[in-house]
């Protein structure tokens, strides 16, 4: 069934009451089940899964997947089974719609740990305690929903904005219940069956679980002899160079420094794979063109100079060099230049976005007559936002001068401006499905540093907070829209998006203790355990290389390293203005160009790779109702998301034996 709309004209040229009386008598689905028993508790349990593989991809990638529609194929396939089985009956559309957007909510509450929470950790040294972590994020993501409110009825309602991501979502759940009913089952199916074949490759190259099935189950050491349990190596390349050590081969070097140095690895990695599959082949080469300019070509020739070198601790311990040393050195501030540079001329590059968030917002309103408002029982009463904006605000300023010690000045004078960049975030995500927040939290972590450059809290947490707010009001807003096509209630949504936030906070910050934070022998935890070859953090590391810029100046850098960053601003630059120019067919992207610099070789080259492989098979099978476009190309994200969450659950277990047993 087609999706009903308003024309252009009709949005131009009618009145807020006009589109609100057409869309309650032609789209509103009355008491149709939304926010029901089993849908908030799908909702909880899928959020908490899947915010455990975002955890995942975050601290090996830096980057933040979207759950919603991996929740819509995952609650349609389970309760359609569980309808033929006669177990319960099959779900609404609403309440699938409810679901996902729950699991939404709780994938997003990972973004702050896997990249400024974790920053500060990093920098500080300080462990954050758990309860601090799961407060401040709380307190942040509701104060996200609460500005979210008065921005639904102008953004959804009266200037029918596209939200893109959201519409996609509206439309797949329309097919899904109103179409054939095999493409849903068939997605599912590739998902599940992915998901398993990638989770028993994952099983068989980690330490934990061999250990676990082979010793702890199997009592192999019993008859065997064994001491370790044996396991596939993931790193391919780990044979030749054991075969290399025995019988004398020739080991690559660039410029004199062994490749393994560089961290120029083979290893096959189905969550990488699946990334790259998302992303597309042209944010993937950029990550790709990043890493061969880093790793190829500047780090050997820094190690050369001499700019990049082992380091000496006071102990008279030498610590030898590694990817992850080389980045820490050097090439982080020239890959942080450029994502920094490019997201911010691509940001001020789209002026409509800050003039229309402001229209939306401030602009000339239309009025509705008191007492015949047919949607007040039905969406979120304004007087909510109007009370808890600023009970939340006394309360994010308080936990933020309490728990990380920024002072009570810039914890109140910082929000104004976080506000602001909230409603430009929110009008982005209506246009574009792009969230700036990276972008505008440097904003905010600039401004701020340039009040206090002794504290580092001072410009990291403020801008972690304009990070989770503006997330928090433009995914509520982005999940809105697909209700609001379907006919669904608003203020359903809305208790969903706080269902899970809670059940993301309840998942993720155990999970990145375990993962990131595990206690040593005698169980303390040390921050430098948070970025490891396993887990590059890349999101982290650019917030502590921008907070470290901002704390000591270019200054304290060496001279290559200034040029190398003055070069890479420029180049974001011109790339920039390249695809505003070419209207986005410049194949470049700075952004994730300086992503490269920061990820481990081996893993941008497997995204590449993945994205190299569905570009090219969607090539191969345009046309559409063939079998091989139905897999390759209809079927591409829940073959990724197979993938990803195949490895990453699988992944997720091994590090949790790891520290049990």
């Amino acid at each position: 069934m087609a999706i009903q709309s308003l024309s252009e004209a009709q949005i131009s040229t009618w009145t807020r009451q006009q589109k609100d009386e057409w869309w309650f008598n032609n789209v509103f689905r009355g008491d149709m089940a939304q926010l029901t028993v089993r849908s908030g508790i799908t909702g909880f349990l899928l959020g908490g899964v899947l915010s455990a593989t975002a955890l995942y991809v975050i601290g090996k990638t830096g980057i933040t997947i979207g759950v919603n529609l991996t929740a819509v194929i995952l609650s349609f396939a389970i309760f359609r089974a569980m309808n033929k089985a006669g177990m319960a009956s099959d779900f609404t559309i609403l309440e699938n719609n409810c679901t996902q957007s729950i699991a939404s909510a709780a994938g997003y509450m990972v973004s702050a740990l896997g990249s400024s929470l974790a920053a500060y950790m990093i920098v500080t040294g300080k462990i954050i305690p758990w309860w601090h972590m799961m407060i401040w994020m709380g307190v942040c993501s509701i104060l996200g929903v609460l500005v979210a409110f008065p921005m639904k009825r102008r953004f959804i309602n009266e200037d029918q904005l596209p939200f893109p991501e959201g519409r996609a979502c509206g439309v797949v759940l329309d097919s899904l219940y109103t179409g054939s009913a095999e493409t849903g089952v068939f997605k599912a199916k590739l998902l599940v069956y992915t998901a398993v074949l990638t989770g028993i490759y994952q099983m068989v190259v980690s330490d934990g679980w061999m250990r676990l099935f082979q010793i702890k189950i199997f009592m192999m050491d019993k008859w065997a002899g064994l001491k370790e349990a044996w396991n596939l190596n993931e790193t391919l390349d780990a044979y030749y160079y054991e075969a290399a050590g025995r019988l004398s081969l020739w080991i690559p070097h660039i410029l004199g420094t062994d490749i393994r140095q560089l961290g120029l690895r083979l290893t096959l990695d189905f969550s990488m794979i699946g990334v790259g599959g998302l992303m597309g082949i042209r944010v993937a080469s950029s990550v790709m063109l990043g890493a061969v300019i880093n790793f190829v070509f500047l780090a050997p020739w820094m190690i050369q100079t001499g700019d990049i070198a082992p380091r000496i601790l006071p102990s008279g311990a030498v610590v030898a060099l590694t990817r992850a040393e080389i980045v820490n050195q050097w090439s982080l501030w020239w890959g942080v230049a450029m994502m920094v540079a490019g997201a911010l001329v691509g940001l001020f590059a789209k002026p409509e976005i800050f003039t229309n968030a402001f229209k939306s917002v401030f602009g000339k309103k239309q009025a509705v007559p008191v007492g015949n408002d047919l949607l007040k029982d039905i969406e979120v009463p304004l007087w909510i936002s109007y009370v808890g904006i600023p009970i939340f605000s006394v309360l994010g300023a308080t936990v933020t001068h309490y728990f990380f010690d920024v002072p009570w000045l810039l914890s109140f004078i910082s929000l104004p401006l976080i506000f602001i960049l909230t409603i430009i975030c929110a009008n982005s995500m209506a246009l574009t499905s792009w969230m700036p927040t990276g972008a505008l939290s440097k904003i905010t972590q600039f401004t701020m540093g340039a009040v206090d450059r002794v504290n580092p809290a001072s410009n990291l947490i403020p801008a972690a907070m304009t990070a989770e707010i503006a997330s928090n009001a433009s995914s509520l807003l982005s999940d809105i829209k697909p209700g609001y096509m379907l006919g669904g209630k608003p203020r359903h949504q809305a208790i969903g998006h706080c269902i899970g936030i809670v059940a993301g906070a309840l998942a993720a910050v155990p999970l990145f203790f375990l993962l990131f934070l595990p206690p040593d022998a005698n169980g303390v935890r040390s921050a430098s355990t948070i970025v490891t070859e396993q887990f590059a953090m890349p999101a982290a590391v650019q917030w502590k290389g921008v907070a470290e810029i901002i704390a000591k100046g270019v200054s304290s850098l060496p001279t290559s390293a200034i040029i190398a960053m003055i070069v890479a601003a420029l180049s974001a630059a011109a790339i920039e203005i390249a695809r505003i120019v070419t209207k986005g067919r410049f194949p470049l992207s700075a952004v994730s160009i300086g992503l490269g610099v920061v990820l481990p070789p081996a893993a941008t080259f497997m995204m590449w790779l993945g994205a190299l492989l569905f570009w090219w098979m969607g090539r191969k099978h345009k046309a559409a109702g063939t079998k091989g476009h139905q897999f390759w190309v209809e079927g591409c994200e829940p073959i990724c998301a197979g993938l990803i969450s195949g490895a990453a659950l699988i992944g997720i277990g091994n590090a949790i034996l790891n520290v049990l047993i």
